[in-house]
């Protein structure tokens, strides 16, 4: 383990208080069956329930946040992210390190995860580097109604793909991706595309890590939805310690 030191409080490891491998970590996050899909979302929050500090969520985070980060993007075959949170936070192409290359050419993946970008309204720049230095040719989830003159630009850099008429609809993106073969999909925000999502009931798993932080109340929630909706249970896989930090697991209880 290197930066920190994360111990599991639940459910019990078999040794009180153990010191947690990264061989561990990807254990406790690793899919039970690859062939079945799966929708995880990752996000940090401070403790009193804001997403972002100063607008950004890399102040909320830390060590043991950005291991965990950087371990589920290793896992999955799809990192989907909403294009202002790719604006907002700075991406760059999705391309992993060469100890998660090598994690997954041992485990008959990939050696990258797809990068797919949700965008209404595809205003998304063809010459960044998030496509033109990309590993693997990413793709761009939109609607019909999304301007054809843009969709024309970005089908030169990306794969574009319509789920819905209107609007993107969250159950034909889910199903879109899966068509690809693209069965584990990780989201990694924002607010909006996982409002989404959770009101069409599609999110399988969500990660957490609580910051131990006060923001203040002007940051905005994990989830940001168009509207109420009726609550949806969780169940609570585990609970990990790194320093003050706790890093939680969920799965959505159907």
């Amino acid at each position: 383990m290197t930066a920190t030191t994360v111990t599991q409080l639940h459910p019990a490891p078999p040794r009180a208080g153990a010191v947690l491998t990264v061989d561990d970590l990807v254990d406790l996050h690793s899919p039970p069956d690859r062939s079945s899909p799966r929708v995880r979302a990752n996000f940090v929050a401070s403790v009193d329930g804001s997403a972002t500090a100063a607008g950004r969520t890399r102040d909320l985070g830390g060590p043991a946040d950005l291991l965990v980060f950087d371990l589920l993007r290793r896992l999955c075959d799809v990192v989907v992210v909403g294009a202002g949170t790719v604006r907002d936070e700075g991406y760059g192409p999705m391309r992993l390190d060469d100890d998660a290359v090598a994690w997954r050419r041992a485990a008959g993946l990939p050696d990258h995860p797809v990068f797919a970008i949700v965008s209404g309204t595809l205003g998304l720049d063809p010459t960044s580097g998030v496509f033109t230095d990309a590993p693997v040719r990413p793709v761009v989830l939109t609607h019909d109604g999304a301007p054809r003159d843009a969709r024309a630009r970005l089908g030169q850099v990306a794969d574009v793909v319509s789920c819905g008429r209107d609007l993107v609809d969250p159950r034909l993106l889910v199903r879109a991706l899966v068509e690809r073969g693209l069965t584990q999909i990780h989201t990694e925000g924002g607010p909006a595309l996982f409002g989404d999502l959770v009101a069409a009931d599609v999110v399988d798993e969500l990660c957490l890590t609580v910051s131990p932080n006060f923001e203040g109340g002007a940051g905005p929630r994990i989830v940001a939805a168009r509207e109420a909706m009726a609550l949806k249970g969780l169940a609570l896989d585990h609970v990990l310690l790194a320093d003050d930090m706790l890093l939680t697991k969920w799965s959505r209880r159907r």
